[in-house]
């Protein structure tokens, strides 16, 4: 953006510093020049007489609404600017806070809870500042709201008015209507902003307060300890301590192939409880831990007076005899022997008999095994014979 110059007009000067004020990414050169547009902008009126004590907010125009958030938007551009001396630059940010809190008091925009507790001192317990806060949150968030909805608003009636200008001819009279609902829009939306002002520079102030008085008490304490700096010498020495250790621990640092990773429970127990190194080798086997005298523990058991020795201490229940890595191979392995026979099982079955065509019994069958079956079929005839279908029912009715 280019440097702002000192014969522009006032909408111009205002129009520039704030957009320097909604920008979040200005350098220090920038702040300096919105601070300065909007020093401008409080000269010119102040020379043109744009406000007056006795008038209200009815009475201000809706193209000079937008003047009052000057001493705000001068107040947060000052609060982020960068001095040797804090203190001073908190103090005139909060003059302008005070000052743009002040004139809405007296053009009755500032909520009456905010009069009773903030600029009339009223009580301040923590109930009544947590409630403060969460109004005033409140407040923000439906001014955020209503500000949106402004521009969404005024964003589809720009879409329809262009839509009719290039379908009809727009009357004077037309003209007049929509000027009119031009203008309450804009008042609306200045209001608004107004509104949403207030709340944050009543949260900047109360910030700003609690900074200066954090600021003035270290800047007291420094005074009475007759050291009101920290020399650059300690500065030096705190500078080479730090470049000093982590140089140290760069030399330390080993540049080697990193370990692999451990894959069994036990080993990984026993190195977080210092029985076991990284380092070192493990075959994931685990052998169960012996509790006793150090003299026993690994050697051979020859006597039955090492074994009672050795027993000494030990567990009342079972000792693990392998580890969870073990146990999961072991049960993968019988799972792959049952896995096998059931496919084996499953291939005799579909062999033996899933898959033998049939054969008929005349075809090659016995002589004798023939013969026996047609008696046997011709004694089953006879009785059929003699015993007809029904015979033995006894629930037929009798007579």
């Amino acid at each position: 953006m280019a440097s702002l110059k000192t014969e522009e007009s006032l909408p111009t000067l205002f129009h520039q510093a704030r957009k320097i004020h909604l920008d979040s990414s200005v350098d220090k050169e920038m702040l300096r020049e919105g601070c300065k547009a909007l020093q401008q902008c409080e000269e010119m009126i102040g020379k043109l007489g744009l406000f007056s004590t006795n008038e209200t907010k009815e009475d201000i125009s809706t193209a000079n609404l937008k003047y009052i958030l000057v001493p705000f938007y001068l107040a947060e551009l000052m609060e982020k600017t960068e001095q040797d001396d804090r203190i001073k630059v908190l103090k005139v940010s909060k003059a302008k806070l005070q000052e743009f809190l002040s004139f809405c008091e007296a053009m009755e925009l500032v909520p009456e809870d905010e009069l009773e507790t903030s600029l009339q001192g009223g009580p301040n317990t923590v109930t009544d500042r947590r409630a403060r806060k969460i109004a005033r949150f409140k407040r923000q968030r439906a001014s955020e709201s209503k500000l949106l909805e402004i521009k969404e608003r005024k964003e589809r009636r720009g879409r329809s008015t262009k839509a009719a200008a290039l379908s009809t001819p727009v009357d004077a009279r037309d003209d007049d209507v929509l000027d009119d609902d031009g203008e309450e829009e804009e008042r609306e939306a200045w209001l608004t902003t107004i509104s949403l002002a207030l709340c944050k520079a009543l949260d900047l102030l109360e910030m700003l307060k609690k900074e200066e008085e954090i600021l003035s008490a270290i800047k007291e304490k420094q005074e009475q300890e007759g050291d009101t700096e920290i020399s650059q010498d300690v500065l030096d020495v705190r500078a080479k301590t730090v470049e000093d250790w982590h140089r140290n621990a760069a030399a330390r640092a080993r540049y080697t192939k990193p370990a692999p990773p451990i894959t069994c429970a036990t080993f990984a127990q026993d190195v977080l409880e210092g029985r076991a190194k990284v380092s070192q080798e493990h075959d994931h086997k685990h052998q169960p831990l012996m509790f006793g005298p150090a003299s026993l523990v690994g050697g051979g058991l020859t006597s039955e007076r090492e074994r009672m020795a050795a027993q000494v201490f030990q567990p009342g229940h079972r000792l693990p005899t392998m580890s969870i890595e073990e146990a999961g191979l072991k049960e993968m392995e019988i799972m792959n022997k049952w896995q096998e026979r059931t496919a084996k099982m499953i291939e005799e079955a579909m062999t033996s008999w899933h898959n033998d065509k049939w054969k008929p019994r005349g075809s090659g069958g016995d002589d004798d095994d023939d013969d026996d079956a047609q008696d046997k079929a011709r004694a089953f005839d006879d009785w059929k014979d003699d015993n007809p279908r029904g015979a033995g029912n006894k629930l037929t009715p009798c007579g």
